[in-house]
C-alpha cells in the first residue's frame, strides 16, 4: 500500500531529472576540451619545434643528445648523424637522439653564458 505511491513518485522524479542527454554530458565535454587545450596543444607545438630543429642540423653544430652526451656534428646523413665527442672519437647516432642544439653564447645546460651576454649572475 505504501510502496506503490513511493514507486510512482520516484518514477515521476526520474522523468523530470533525466532531461536532455546532451546537458548531462556537457561537463564531460568541457573537461575534455580543457584537457586538450592544456596538454595536447603545447605538446604538439614542442614536437613541431623539435622536428624543425632536427631538420636544420648541420655540420659543426654543438648538440646534446637525450642520453646527455655532448658533441659536435661531424657529418649529417639521412636518419643518422656522426658526432665528434672527443679528439679522434666519433660516434654514429640517430638524428632523433638529439635533444637540443647549443647555440653560440649559451652554456651546455641551456642558460645564457654571462661572458657573452653581458649578464652577471
Amino acid at each position: 500500500m505504501l510502496i506503490s505511491p513511493l514507486y510512482a513518485q520516484c518514477a515521476a522524479d526520474a522523468g523530470q531529472a533525466g532531461g536532455s542527454g546532451f546537458a548531462s554530458m556537457m561537463p564531460l565535454l568541457v573537461i575534455v576540451v580543457i584537457f586538450y587545450v592544456l596538454v595536447f596543444m603545447p605538446e604538439r607545438k614542442r614536437a613541431k619545434e623539435h622536428q624543425k630543429m632536427l631538420a636544420a642540423l648541420k655540420r659543426d653544430d654543438k648538440v646534446i643528445l637525450s642520453s646527455g652526451i655532448h658533441g659536435v656534428v661531424a657529418n649529417v646523413k639521412d636518419a643518422v648523424i656522426e658526432l665528434r665527442i672527443a679528439e679522434n672519437v666519433k660516434i654514429t647516432v640517430l638524428r632523433s637522439a638529439v635533444a637540443q642544439v647549443v647555440k653560440d653564447g649559451q652554456q651546455k645546460d641551456g642558460s645564457a653564458d654571462p661572458k657573452v651576454s653581458g649578464v652577471v649572475k
